[in-house]
């Protein structure tokens, strides 16, 4: 029998020779998880729209490990060319994080909802997540081997939560994205996962609340079921670091659910006895 490949026990060089792709990487979860890959050793383009915040990403971290692509992830033309740049800089391409999302419209009433802006949100969360793991693959494929995650949320599993419709439906089709594709491309040696976090005080979340990011957290805190540690994007990094390892190399068509316990209860029924309580 084979020996199995022995796995890090030290945190740096988890990822050490290996190449990334991280859609949505200037900013936010994408940001920190570009960080995080290069400091366990990897190799790391990122594509984004945001140009500047790329650009300077890029710099601070040194272009010799990372690299910038203009990319709309709803543009086959574009998640192509991240693909193909990737390989073309480093030469292979181990680990596709597509992470790339937008939030939709609020208030949050099926009436108002706006139909060119729900498909917008559609179309960046679901066909984007479908573009980076089918230009992924297909260089995958012939090597035998890979890792796609996927950022989904925890509205991936729930319902409820007062997220706009658009988000909610787009993340259950990651979801299920995510378990049919670990069907298909198991069979080639790669594994599709995705990581469903809680709420987290992000760019794109303080914008859509119109509150500073200490402000969000106040409120994340007062309603998380887990006290005393506050979500940060640095966690759901750490969540893909994992999936994206030799470590997980076993798992695949896992929703990596990363809320506290908050999707496990409703804390509705005991709210409301303890505030009848005399």
């Amino acid at each position: 029998m084979a020996t199995p490949p022995k796995l890090s026990t030290n945190f740096p060089g988890r990822l050490e020779g290996k190449v990334a792709v991280v859609t949505g990487g200037a900013s936010g979860i994408g940001e920190s998880t570009a960080r995080l890959f290069v400091s366990h050793g990897a190799k790391v383009v990122i594509g984004d729209v945001q140009d500047e915040l790329g650009d300077a990403l890029c710099s601070d971290i040194g272009s010799d490990v990372i690299s910038f692509v203009h990319c709309d992830v709803t543009k086959d033309d574009d998640v192509r060319n991240l693909v193909d740049t990737a390989v073309s800089n480093y030469g292979k391409l181990d680990i596709m994080f597509a992470n790339a999302g937008i939030p939709g419209d609020v208030p949050n009433t099926l009436v108002e909802v706006n139909n060119e802006r729900f498909k917008r949100v559609m179309d960046v969360n679901v066909y984007g997540a479908y573009l980076g793991a089918k230009h992924a693959a297909r260089v995958m494929i012939p090597e035998k081997r890979g890792s796609i995650v996927f950022t989904a949320s925890m509205s991936s599993v729930m319902g409820g939560i007062d997220v706009p419709h658009a988000y909610a439906a787009s993340k259950h089709a990651v979801l299920g994205l995510t378990k049919n594709l670990c069907v298909e491309l198991g069979q080639y040696g790669i594994r599709v996962n995705c990581v469903s976090p809680f709420v987290i005080a992000s760019p794109m979340l303080t914008k859509v609340f119109g509150l500073e990011a200490s402000q969000v957290e106040e409120l994340v805190c007062r309603s998380a079921n887990l006290k005393g540690a506050v979500l940060k994007a640095e966690d759901v990094a750490q969540a893909a670091v994992f999936l994206s390892s030799d470590e997980s190399r076993y798992v695949s068509g896992l929703n990596l659910i990363i809320d506290g316990g908050y999707t496990t209860t409703n804390a509705a029924f005991p709210m409301v006895v303890h505030g009848a309580a005399p």
